[in-house]
């Protein structure tokens, strides 16, 4: 969601600070901020939209200091608004802020009493307010950030900086993330280790309840008891290829571009060397687990959706899946024989992490599938499953849905291995049926001109239904939610036998209809339903293999895609389904990577 980053540095901090703001536009954001302090003085700058905005007020109205703060936000109280832009400043102090103070109308009320006022409309605005009263009191820098802190609920990242104090920096995390990068003369905090990728590789993660006192010496952090805490330095290897497009038009491009490579790369991870048995941890044993949950929001929670069929499929394990949001709120019944699986890009979805909370200690094992290995999910879980897909920047996931489903297929294999459904010949097997799944994935890649065209037809409407059978039924509603998050026409995916149980009633001559049907089992079911759309002149896009099409007959536009084992069809279609609402959002001249209204990471309920 919103992105920190703050300097105490050796050099002009303003110019750094917008640079590693650059890194986080991808998180999803709506106006921007820098705060510094420049020989005692503290001062801001904000813009609503882009950061070319910030960059051409800071060319106008110069931000000079060494030591800084800096935020994009992502609106959640109060509209997006210069006046309602981060950082908020109250008095002396200024403050920057990711997560929700759930507690600020209270607070709000009880400084309006006081005799302190608001300017804005935010709840970080009152954490800033706050630590001007208590400073006001005669508390320090640093006593009066902490008074503050044991006032607030919620979740919040926080940075705090202070007039006439050009050496000190306060942090605070609780709920959302927050790290401490550690340079020579130089520290820096920062939401994301990538914004402070090109500043340092010494990144040490607060823990939740962490509080942290920065100078340009080094950082004391307490835990939330006020307790000194030695949390370890981590090296972190990101270099600028990671967050560049690398020839092609756009990140999203780039992350489609780069399935095969990534899936390739996490089967050698996740295989012996020879690649005919599984590498994962010991700890991940389902011999006597006997139920399984599968937690996660958005594309995870499609992700998850697919692989419900292949847990119940290849080991025998009944399986269910849950909207993380959702989840602890129905007080789900759970046991020592149950084991949950938390699957999130970043680690640090709100919902996901607040519900592996939930039931982490009454439950056998908890697993979190993520892409980022020191994320909180990660930590936090009995078992860390790495995606390895490498940063996403674009605010849609392609690449790391695709390598979320590999995950959790190889999950599946080794369940159906400890549970004595799959003996080592048949696991090997299908791990040789895997190694051609990057291939394959280039195939589909291949189609891209054809798909491309087809997305044009799509690009004039209002309105658009994905439907699929079996596995191809969540890969539906992904390939829906893709056009929705993109081209912001409005899609719905349904399992296709669903269709006559209400969606035909929206089937006319303008309604296209993208039929997922791989040549499988389900496929002669599927066409069975797609002609009861072309019997009413729906607009039918196919999307099956050559003996697919020529088995369904004619059908006004269609995609030839390679022929695949029924195992791997979900990765392999999630191709022409992410290019599709790639070249749907080109055609409409929407932002491709950064849609309206969107994060990358939701870090708040």
């Amino acid at each position: 969601m919103c992105g920190i980053v703050g300097i105490l540095g050796r050099h002009q901090v303003a110019p750094i600070i917008l640079d590693a703001l650059r890194r986080l536009e991808y998180r999803g954001y709506d106006s921007a901020g820098i705060a510094t302090v420049n020989e005692g003085r503290l001062d801001r700058r904000r813009a609503l939209g882009k950061l070319v905005n910030l960059s051409d007020h800071l060319v106008h109205e110069p931000l000079p200091g060494k030591a800084g703060i800096g935020h994009t936000r992502w609106a959640t109280h109060g509209a997006p608004t210069v006046v309602n832009a981060h950082p908020h400043r109250a008095g002396r102090v200024a403050v920057v802020h990711n997560g929700i103070i759930e507690n600020f109308r209270a607070l709000r009320a009880e400084l309006a009493a006081a005799g302190l006022a608001h300017e804005s409309d935010t709840d970080t605005e009152t954490v800033a307010v706050l630590t001007r009263h208590h400073l006001d009191q005669g508390l320090g820098p640093a006593e009066a950030a902490f008074a503050t802190l044991a006032r607030l609920e919620g979740a919040f990242a926080l940075a705090f900086l202070f007039d006439g104090e050009d050496d000190l920096m306060v942090g605070a995390r609780q709920g959302s993330p927050l790290a401490v990068g550690h340079g020579t003369g130089e520290m820096y905090l920062g939401s994301d280790a990538l914004a402070l990728a090109p500043l340092t590789d010494r990144i040490t993660y607060l823990e939740e309840g962490d509080r942290v006192v920065i100078t340009r010496d080094g950082a004391l952090i307490t835990d939330a008891q006020g307790r000194r805490a030695n949390r370890p330095v981590t090296t972190v290897r990101l270099d600028q290829a990671t967050v560049d497009k690398a020839g092609h038009r756009h990140f999203m491009a780039k992350e489609i571009a780069e399935q095969p490579a990534v899936l390739g790369a996490a089967l050698g991870f996740h295989c012996s060397p020879d690649k005919t048995a599984l590498a994962l941890p010991e700890d991940l044993d389902f011999t006597n687990t006997d139920r399984l949950t599968l937690v996660a929001c958005g594309t995870g929670h499609y992700a998850a959706q697919v692989a419900k069929y292949w847990f119940e499929s290849l080991a025998g394990l009944p399986c269910e899946t849950d909207i993380a949001s959702e989840y602890r709120y129905r007080h789900p019944v759970v046991g020592a024989a149950n084991m949950a699986v938390f699957i999130s890009q970043s680690g640090e979805t709100a919902d996901t992490l607040a519900a592996l909370r939930h039931v982490r200690a009454r439950i056998g094992c908890s697993v979190g599938v993520v892409n980022v290995p020191s994320s909180s999910i990660a930590r936090e879980s009995d078992v860390a499953l790495p995606v390895l897909a490498g940063p996403e920047i674009s605010v849609a996931s392609t690449k790391a849905f695709t390598a979320q489903l590999l995950v959790l297929l190889l999950m599946a294999l080794k369940a159906g291995q400890d549970r004595g459904h799959l003996d080592g010949a048949q696991v090997a097997a299908h791990l040789r049926a895997l190694q051609t799944l990057p291939g394959l994935m280039r195939a589909a890649l291949d189609r891209e001109p054809a798909i491309a065209d087809l997305a044009q037809g799509l690009a004039g409407v209002n309105h658009a239904l994905f439907l699929g059978r079996g596995p191809m039924f969540p890969l539906a509603a992904e390939a829906a939610l893709k056009l929705k998050e993109l081209s912001y026409i409005h899609a719905e995916g349904y399992a296709s036998g669903e269709l006559k149980h209400g969606p035909i009633a929206l089937i006319d001559e303008t309604m296209p209809v993208v039929v997922l049907a791989p040549r499988d089992g389900l496929f002669a079911k599927t066409v069975s339903n797609m002609q009861e759309v072309l019997a009413r002149q729906g607009r039918v896009v196919l999307i099956s293999d050559r003996a697919g099409l020529a088995e369904a007959g004619p059908v006004p536009d269609s995609l030839v895609m390679p022929e695949v084992p029924d195992l791997l069809a979900p990765f392999v279609y999630a191709v022409p389904a992410q290019l599709l609402a790639y070249h749907a959002a080109l055609a409409r001249g929407t932002d491709v990577d950064q849609p309206r209204n969107l994060a990358k990471s939701v870090t708040v309920e």
